[in-house]
């Protein structure tokens, strides 16, 4: 058979060419229609892809035969014969792959898409700073929600990386759209700890927050006077300032040119009512004498470790500052009991004082604040070494309404005092006897007879035995005990 196909073939060459051009011809025409069809539906459906890699949506299983008229037709080609007959499929439109329908996207929502503006503004408030400004990158319904006048009443800055300077410069900026220039809701800055903040943000804040009433900038070391003064001189509705650690600060005051212009109206004064001045080191009593004399409305004033204060500061502040409340001079080893003298001026004001560590106040110093101070709720005299059972007696009788005590460290109070304190100061909270030696279970048995309010005790230090400890806690069931003692828990 193979044999005579070949001398048929070869006998009839010249049909067989013309044959074989015409089947190449219409196989060529067959192909190229289908490509055409397969374009144009391509085309319809959005499709990016060619011939050679159609989409997976369009590949169907094709059977090897499929009968058409009642003949079989094949759908592949021979290599052997040459013959080809191609069948194109009818091919259905289909989405293409990836593009949802905009319904189903807004099926799609997640949760917190579907809260309520005043929700996410709730949410917003407790933010700080620097998150509440990330949060605007994240849509632009966050965008416009991050930006409500209510949460920026307060900038607070904690990192100490921050370029302080030009953080708020960008942030009063952006405040300031509605209200060229001036930042109305702005009340509150506080920057904790920044070194990075200079007098060049001081000027920002003056600038543009005249609405400002608290500023807050501890252990940013490197603002000075000048920068404070103007800050103080354009925001006259300034209340709260704490500028502790900051040690190049020396005083506050109004600017030459604020004092001209506020002295018909309000007497060359700010309206300062809390200042905190901790751990400036430089601040003398020339300084002080200028903050009383610009900072009448003081109530709360704390001068820890002003170390260069004496009693003529004090004197100076008593004329100028009659309504203070609270008053810290603790570490301020200058002042003596003639310093406590002028405290005492304050009268029935004064409800805290500390005076830790001022080892040149006495018992005739501490009689002064009994006497006249009888509204007295807080005091500190850790350390003050010449504090004596006598002292303590004076107190008691006189400042019956003491919640407060810590005398660490006074080791001449003994039992007596306690005894005298027990007995007057019944609403006695917190009581200190941290390294008071001369102090014994005999005393603390008193006080925990009679002051059953006590909340908390320090005998850290004392020879105290494990029964009084024992007494203290069944009388005084509220009452936490810091102590030395190992047998006793």
């Amino acid at each position: 058979m193979g044999a005579s196909s070949g001398k048929e073939c070869g006998s009839d060459g010249k049909g067989s060419s013309s044959i074989s051009s015409d089947i190449s011809s219409s196989t060529d025409h067959t192909l190229t229609k289908a490509a055409r069809n397969a374009a144009a539906s391509e085309d319809s459906d959005l499709s990016m892809r060619t011939l050679n890699t159609p989409s997976p949506a369009l590949i169907h299983s094709v059977t090897s035969a499929s009968v058409q008229n009642g003949q079989t037709s094949s759908t592949s080609s021979s290599s052997v014969t040459g013959e080809a007959t191609t069948k194109v499929p009818t091919l259905e439109p289909v989405p293409p792959c990836g593009i949802r329908p905009a319904s189903r996207l807004r099926r799609e929502q997640s949760p917190i898409d579907r809260l309520p503006d005043h929700t996410l503004i709730e949410m917003f408030s407790h933010l700080p700073t620097n998150q509440l400004c990330r949060c605007t990158r994240v849509c632009r319904r966050w965008y416009s929600l991050c930006w409500d006048p209510r949460l920026w009443r307060t900038i607070r800055l904690t990192d100490e990386t921050v370029n302080v300077d030009k953080a708020l410069r960008v942030l009063t900026r952006r405040l300031c759209q509605d209200t060229p220039n001036v930042c109305l809701m702005l009340e509150n800055v506080i920057i904790l700890s920044c070194r990075r903040l200079s007098d060049r943000g001081l000027y920002t804040i003056a600038q543009c927050c005249p609405e400002l009433r608290q500023l807050e900038v501890p252990g940013c070391y490197n603002i000075s006077n000048e920068a404070l003064y103007d800050l103080v001189s354009r925001c006259p509705n300034l209340e709260q300032l704490d500028v502790s650690g900051c040690s190049k600060i020396t005083c506050i005051s109004l600017t030459k040119e604020a004092c001209v212009k506020l002295s018909p109206l309000h007497g060359k004064q700010t309206s300062i009512r809390y200042l905190n001045m901790t751990d400036c080191f430089l601040l003398e009593d020339q300084g002080l004498h200028t903050i009383a004399a610009h900072c009448t409305q003081l109530t709360h004033l704390y001068l820890r470790r002003c170390i260069r204060v004496t009693d003529e500061g004090l004197h100076f502040l008593m004329l100028y500052c009659t309504s203070i409340k609270e008053l810290s001079v603790s570490d301020c080893r200058a002042v003596t009991d003639f310093g406590m003298r002028e405290v005492a001026k304050l009268e029935a004001h004064l409800k805290y004082l500390s005076i830790a560590h001022c080892v040149r106040i006495t018992d005739v110093g501490v009689r002064y604040i009994a006497k006249y101070c009888s509204k007295l709720r807080y005091l500190n005299a850790r350390g003050c070494d010449g504090l004596t059972d006598h002292g303590i007696e004076y107190l008691a009788k006189n400042c019956t309404k003491l919640k407060s005590l810590d005398i660490g460290k006074c080791l001449l109070v003994s039992d007596a005092g306690m005894e005298v304190l027990a007995l007057n100061c019944y609403n006695l909270k917190r009581l200190s006897l941290r390294s008071c030696e001369s102090i014994t279970g005999r005393g603390l048995k008193i006080v925990a007879a009679n002051c059953f309010e006590l909340q908390a005790l320090n005998v850290q230090d004392c020879d105290i035995s494990v029964e009084a400890l024992q007494f203290v806690k069944r009388h005084c069931k509220r009452c936490i005990i810091e102590h030395t003692n190992p047998a006793f828990f």
